[in-house]
């Protein structure tokens, strides 16, 4: 919820008092409502020097220019009264608007006004002389003369005073003096009319003042909850504007003045240009902090003056020319700015960020304080909260792209194993996948080897111990085919980090296929136990013959006449894909066990003691003296006293002998401990075999 305060209270009252008041008697309704709306009318005009003006308050604030036009539409065709839109087939009207104007606004007009949408006209911003965002005046006129050529009647001109989301000002003096030419009506908008209600107010915000109307939204400037929008416009024929719907003579409708009427009075005149001086302050102040700042170009035109600060990244080239975007391709930059508003908006959401896309520059950071300190209590130590995080992030981006390239070569020079992803729409190192190296593999195989093993792959570096952080990008899903690398400082090790993805996609990739080996070795080796038991069974029953194998008979046979059995067990050996005897097993009393060469494999995770991920040498000095200091501490303690170690491998311990074994037989044992393991279980195989005889 945003920052109510006793002004949003008092707001919310006056919508209760208003349904209270609306079942009053018609009579003291009336005269109540009139004082209402007649001494709001006279504070908002008196508030932001506008003369001679009229009001109207309307919940949408567009709502007001339809009004607006509708109001010129029956002044400036005498017989719309009466004939309605036929009048208007003779001479078509024509809006016009700036290309950096709000987005969608001349459609909504031309939908609540039924007009078609030929009746919209978009005027070009400055492309060579002046600012890129304002109004051009010598286009306007051009265009206006082709339509009167045309047999079209120029109806009404929308001038920005403070575009959306960039705060920047037309040339309002020169555009009245156009329409007062072609009798057109001015109507103004934008975030920087707040500042007419200040002392010193800049010349084109002042020209405003000279306007046929203009739209004010008094709610977010204020912190106001639920408060109405109005316009302000000059309007000497009371007919007209009753016709147009901006005055009604039903004095509930007149109500709508009345939360404003309150929160007025609630906050005093020093307490209005209190609240809006405080926010151009914030924007002053950020402005300042903001030119102290490395890689950051600031996109506001008139720093002085304007209440609205714009501003993104900018790598370290030449920002005021084209070549300034040659570095780092304007899509991937979008990105970055994109992912730096969006931390600015979780770490310091007080502050009122918004990311904004423009169609020059692209992907901005705009901070209006007049349009969020209010609601959101925003204050000076949130500015240069602000100030702090951007001092720790644009570091990050700058060492991020600068290491893209870097981690992109090194990526190129595993081109057998890895491949790289360019994706400029991803804030980070980059994207890099795993190739599986099978051969004679069909598409759809090699596909679904593909997903499972950058899965994996993604799996097992989020485990890691870094603060690099992987994802698996914008698209996330239950499989990945590639891995995201997001932001990097700039002592990162690129050649480490990415042999250690090689070296972890190679070993997810044996370790799927010694799986499907071992899984057609079980296969294999169960067909062979069971071909071996069969034959096992044939040769048991030669042996005893079918005497024996009556259930009754040959067990009275087998109590007389015991028989030795000669089948021997099986067991199955997993390492080495074997089905052996366990003839040694029960002879020696020792399960024999083969080194499989997958025990000396060393992982690629394993780092020495200490010793951090994917830092450069100068970052890892200091782990391996760590670790040299370790192992000779190991020695130190492993040695006997006598300058030999004894980490040799311990025998397994003998069974007791039944009998005192001589002297002989003593020095023997001594002999075979100082043997190697495999040795060792040849001569313990020979003594059990001398002791058993």
């Amino acid at each position: 919820m945003q920052n109510m305060g006793e002004q949003g209270h008092t707001a919310l009252l006056g919508h209760s008092l208003a349904a209270f008041i609306s079942v009053m008697d018609t009579v003291r309704l009336r005269k109540l409502t009139t004082r209402i709306l007649s001494d709001s009318t006279l504070w908002l005009c008196r508030l932001f020097r506008y003369e001679n003006g009229s009001a109207y308050f309307h919940e949408d604030d567009r709502d007001g220019l339809v009004k607006v036009c509708r109001l010129v539409i029956n002044a400036r065709y005498e017989e719309y009264a009466s004939e309605g839109y036929a009048v208007l087939s003779h001479k078509q009207p024509v809006i016009y608007q700036s290309a950096s104007g709000r987005p969608g606004l001349g459609q909504h007009l031309c939908s609540q006004l039924g007009l078609p949408l030929s009746s919209l006209c978009t005027v070009p911003c400055n492309t060579v002389f002046g600012s890129q965002h304002q109004m051009d005046v010598a286009m306007l006129d051009k265009l206006i003369k082709e339509d009167i050529e045309s047999g079209k009647l120029p109806l009404l001109l929308i001038a920005n005073a403070g575009t959306p989301w960039a705060g920047h000002v037309d040339k309002l003096g020169r555009l009245k003096d156009l329409c007062d030419q072609y009798s057109m009506w001015l109507h103004v908008e934008g975030v920087n009319l707040a500042t007419l209600a200040l002392g010193q107010v800049s010349s084109a915000a002042t020209a405003a003042n000279k306007s046929d109307s203009m739209t004010l939204t008094p709610g977010p400037w204020l912190g106001l909850p639920a408060i109405p929008a109005v316009t302000l416009y000059r309007q000497e024929d009371p007919a007209l504007s009753l016709a147009a719907g901006l005055t009604s003579s039903h004095p509930v409708l007149k109500l709508r003045a009345l939360p404003l009427w309150l929160s007025l009075q609630h906050l005093g005149h020093n307490g209005i240009i209190q609240k809006i001086r405080h926010a151009t302050e914030l924007s002053q102040l950020l402005l300042q902090k903001l030119k102290t700042l490395a890689f950051i170009k600031i996109l506001t035109e008139d720093e002085i003056n304007s209440p609205v600060v714009l501003f993104k990244f900018c790598p370290e080239t030449n920002p005021s020319s084209e070549e300034g975007y040659s570095i780092v391709e304007k899509e991937l930059l979008d990105s970055f700015n994109r992912w730096l508003g969006e931390q600015l908006q979780q770490q310091v959401p007080i502050s009122g960020v918004n990311v904004v896309e423009l169609r020059d520059e692209g992907t901005c950071i705009c901070i209006s304080p007049l349009q969020t300190a209010a609601v959101l209590g925003t204050q000076q130590e949130d500015i240069e909260t602000l100030v702090e995080k951007l001092t720790e992030l644009v570091p990050l981006i700058s060492s991020t792209i600068s290491l893209r390239l870097d981690f992109k070569r090194e990526i190129q020079q595993h081109s057998a194993m890895l491949t790289f992803k360019e994706e400029l729409s991803w804030p980070g190192l980059g994207c890099v996948r795993y190739e599986p190296q099978a051969e004679g593999v069909d598409e759809i195989k090699r596909e679904q080897d593909l997903k499972k093993i950058n899965t994996e792959l993604l799996k097992k570096l989020q485990e890691l111990d870094t603060d690099i952080i992987f994802s698996t990008g914008p698209d996330t899903g239950e499989e990945v085919d590639c891995v995201f690398v997001g932001m990097v400082t700039e002592d990162v090790n690129v050649p480490e980090l990415v042999d250690i993805i090689a070296a972890f996609g190679k070993d997810i990739e044996d370790s799927g296929r010694l799986l499907e080996n071992m899984t057609e070795v079980v296969r294999k080796g169960i067909l062979e136990a069971e071909l071996q038991l069969q034959k096992a069974n044939e040769e048991k029953l030669m042996e005893e013959g079918m005497i024996r194998q009556l259930p009754l008979v040959g067990s009275v046979l087998n109590w007389f006449s015991p028989v030795q059995s000669s089948i021997k067990g099986r067991t199955f050996n997993l390492a080495a894909g074997s089905l052996d005897s366990t003839e040694i097993t029960y002879s020696t009393k020792i399960q024999a066990v083969r080194s499989s060469p997958q025990d000396t494999t060393i992982s690629p995770s394993e780092k020495l003691p200490g010793q951090r991920l994917f830092r450069r040498s100068g970052a890892s000095s200091k782990s391996s003296n760590e670790t040299s200091a370790l192992d000779e501490a190991e020695e130190e303690a492993n040695d006997d006293g006598t300058g030999q170690t004894t980490n040799q491998p311990v025998s397994p311990s003998l069974p007791a002998p039944e009998e005192d074994s001589n002297a002989a037989g003593d020095n023997a044992l001594e002999k075979t401990s100082e043997l190697p393991v495999e040795l060792q279980s040849q001569e313990e195989a020979e003594i059990l075999e001398e002791e058993a005889a």
